[in-house]
């Protein structure tokens, strides 16, 4: 991945100049699973933040080591992986989430097709990341460009895209800066 080494050297700063998850946020995304939500995966989970405001039993999976150790440091179980070959077992997680990170994936379909595999029937997917068609995505997009970043960021419809192609029932939540897909894996238990 691009853009691991600016987060190996950015990790300790992270959660000081990102704002906190908010749960709220994806609460309606989580709500589509057709199973009981008790495994977590929080893929490109950096520092954890997400997998934090979550709580429960959720991995925090990463390719950066400095973010890793950051999310380790405050206790959550971490992974070290590459989102085109993930580390897990097939039908291992109830829940993926991929919380701005979609756009520093490479092979983002590889890696959401890797995120299906993983999920147990009636899992949800759920990516929340940003429009590259609004002022502030536009900003956003240019800024990561300028730090060196490989960026590659998706409009809602193109991740619903991606989600569908997958083999999940996509669906947009919502759209705005920042916009929400889920994908909930046919085959409820």
């Amino acid at each position: 991945m691009h853009d691991v080494p600016y987060f190996d050297r950015f990790a300790p700063l992270y959660d000081l100049a990102m704002p906190a998850a908010d749960p709220a946020d994806l609460t309606p995304a989580l709500a589509l699973a057709d199973r009981p939500v008790e495994r977590v995966l929080d893929l490109g989970g950096g520092t954890g933040r997400v997998a934090r405001a979550l709580g429960g039993d959720a991995v925090v999976a990463d390719a950066s080591r400095g973010m890793l150790e950051e999310a380790h440091e405050d206790g959550l179980e971490t992974l070290q992986t590459d989102v085109r070959q993930l580390a897990v077992a097939d039908e291992s997680v109830d829940v993926v989430v991929v919380v701005d990170a979609l756009h520093h994936f490479p092979a983002r379909s590889t890696a959401v097709a890797e995120a299906a595999r993983a999920l147990r029937p009636g899992g949800v997917l759920v990516v929340r990341d940003f429009a590259p068609g609004t002022i502030r995505g536009r900003l956003l997009a240019a800024g990561e460009h300028l730090f060196g970043m490989g960026s590659r960021f998706d409009t809602a419809d193109e991740c619903a895209q991606r989600l569908d192609e997958a083999g999940l029932d996509a669906r947009v939540l919502d759209e705005g800066f920042a916009f929400t897909v889920a994908g909930v894996k046919p085959g409820a238990p």
